[in-house]
C-alpha cells in the first residue's frame, strides 16, 4: 500500500473507535482509484456513477474507466440534485443485473447520497419505486420507535463498498447519512445505517478545477454551515468544538482564495481537508443532533430547486440571528474566528463591518456575499407562494427540532423565511 506520493489514512484518525472510511490524496484520482479497487477491495466489477457535466465536458470519466481496465463494469451518468427516488431505482436494478461489487462516485453530493441509498437498497430487496418508498417508511419507523435520529435502521447490512471522488465540499462522503427526495411529496428523507459510510474518499484538487465556481463555493459554505451549527449547538462536545474551529479556520480563508484564484491547488486541497473536519460532529455526538435550523429548513428548501450549499448561503446568517437570544456566547466563538484571519477581515471591512458593531450572522453574510452567493429566496426563484409548504415540511425535519430554539411551529419557520424572502 506504500506510495511516497500518496497520503492514505483514516478519515477520523483521532477517534477511539473510528468508522472504516479512509482518505487518499497526493496522487491523481485515476491512479488512486485503480490501485484501491484492485489492492484494497479486490473488486472485479466496479460500477461508476459520474457527474453529467464531467461526462459531457471533460475526459475524466473516460480516463477513470480506462484506468480501471478489466475491473471496470459500467458507468451511469448523473443523479439530479437532492437525489430523487425515481432516478435511483434504475441504477439499483442495473447494478444488480451487472453483479457490480464496488460503487464509485465521481462528482458531487447528490451522487454520494444516492450511492448510500443504492447499496442499502441492493441489500434489502428493492426493485421498484414502491419498494424504495416502503424502505424509507421503515427507516422512519425505526427512528421514531427508538426516538433516535442517528440510530441505525433494522434492515440488512449493505455489502458493496463505496469509493467517493468528490468534486464539491459538501462533505457527505464522510457520513453514514443518505438523503433522498420523493418526487411525489417533494419531501427529503434521511437514511441512516452504520454500513453506509463510504469506504474510501479520494481527494484530487486538480480535478476540482472543473467544478463550476458556484457549486464549489456554495458547497464550501455548506461545510461552513456544518461547523457553525455544531459550534453554536447548546449541547457542547469539546472534541466537536475543536474540530469545527479547525475546519472554519481552514475553510474560510482558503475558500476566499479559490474565489480569487481558481488555480490555487493548495487552497483547494485545504478546503477539501477542512470539509473532512466538519463531519467530526457525527462521531463524537452520536446521541445528539448538533445541526440546527439552517440544515433543517435547507433540507426542505433544496427540493424546491435550490442547490445544497445555496440553502446555507441564504439561511445560516438568518438562523444565527434568530438563535442569538439563547446562544450568544457560542456565536461569539464563531465571530472571533471570522475576525482572526487577515483574509477574512479584509472582506468584513470592505463590507463596512466593525468587530464592535456586528455579530457572527453579519460577518457570515458578508463572506457569502463576497463569494458571490445568493442571500435571499428571491434570488433563487422561491417566492412567497412556496413558504407555507416549506415551513410545514421544515417542522418535521429533525434538525429543526434540534435547533437552539426548537423550530416546532410553522410560525417560527415563517419568521426566519420572512427574513430571507428578499
Amino acid at each position: 500500500m506504500a506510495n511516497s506520493r500518496e497520503t492514505y489514512r483514516l478519515a477520523f484518525p483521532d477517534h477511539e473507535n473510528p468508522p472504516y472510511t479512509h482518505v487518499s490524496y497526493g496522487i491523481p484520482f485515476t491512479e488512486a482509484c485503480a490501485k484501491h479497487v484492485s489492492q484494497t477491495f479486490n473488486a472485479k466489477k466496479a460500477y461508476i456513477i459520474a457527474s453529467r457535466s464531467l461526462s459531457k465536458q471533460t475526459s475524466h470519466v473516460k480516463d477513470l474507466e480506462q484506468a480501471l481496465g478489466s475491473r471496470y463494469c459500467a458507468t451511469w451518468n448523473g443523479i439530479s440534485p437532492h437525489t430523487p427516488f425515481d432516478e435511483l431505482v434504475p441504477i439499483i436494478n442495473d447494478m444488480r443485473e451487472k453483479d457490480a461489487d464496488c460503487l464509485i462516485t465521481l462528482g458531487g453530493g447528490s451522487l454520494t447520497d444516492g450511492a448510500k441509498i443504492i447499496i442499502y437498497a441492493l441489500a434489502n430487496n428493492v426493485h421498484s419505486m414502491d419498494d424504495l418508498r416502503t424502505m424509507f417508511e421503515q427507516t422512519e419507523k425505526d427512528r421514531k420507535a427508538k426516538n433516535e435520529f442517528r440510530d441505525r435502521t433494522t434492515g440488512n447490512d449493505p455489502t458493496v463498498p463505496i469509493i467517493c471522488i468528490p468534486t464539491t465540499l459538501s462533505a457527505g462522503e464522510y457520513s453514514k447519512f443518505g438523503g433522498g427526495t420523493d418526487p411525489k411529496t417533494q419531501q427529503k428523507t434521511i437514511l441512516v445505517h452504520d454500513k453506509c459510510y463510504p469506504s474510501l474518499v479520494i481527494l484530487d484538487a486538480e480535478l476540482c478545477i472543473t467544478t463550476p465556481e458556484w457549486v464549489w463555493l456554495s458547497t464550501g459554505v455548506r461545510a461552513i454551515d456544518h461547523s457553525t451549527e455544531s459550534l453554536c449547538s447548546l449541547m457542547a462536545v469539546p472534541e466537536v468544538d475543536a474540530a469545527a474551529e479547525k475546519a472554519l479556520k481552514l475553510m474560510l480563508p482558503n475558500l476566499l482564495k479559490t474565489k480569487q484564484n481558481p488555480n490555487d491547488l493548495d487552497a483547494r486541497l485545504q478546503c477539501q481537508l477542512a470539509a473532512n473536519y466538519t463531519l467530526v460532529a457525527l462521531l463524537y455526538a452520536p446521541e445528539k443532533l448538533l445541526a440546527g435550523g439552517s440544515h433543517g429548513i435547507g433540507h426542505q428548501l433544496g427540493p424546491l430547486g435550490v442547490g445544497h450549499g445555496q440553502t446555507s448561503c441564504i439561511l445560516l446568517p438568518a438562523v444565527m440571528k434568530y438563535n442569538k437570544s439563547v446562544n450568544a456566547d457560542k456565536q461569539q466563538k464563531v465571530k472571533e474566528i471570522l475576525w482572526s484571519d487577515k483574509v477574512v477581515v479584509g472582506i468584513l471591512k470592505d463590507a463596512g463591518l466593525t468587530k464592535e458593531n456586528s455579530d457572527a450572522g453579519d460577518a457570515l453574510g458578508a463572506v457569502f456575499k463576497a463569494l458571490g452567493m445568493p442571500r435571499t429566496l428571491k434570488e433563487v426563484g422561491v417566492g412567497r407562494d412556496k413558504l407555507d409548504i416549506l415551513a410545514d415540511n421544515s417542522t418535521r425535519d429533525p434538525c429543526c427540532v434540534a435547533n437552539a430554539i426548537p423550530l416546532t411551529k410553522k410560525e417560527q419557520v415563517m419568521e426566519i423565511l420572512e427574513m430571507v424572502l428578499g
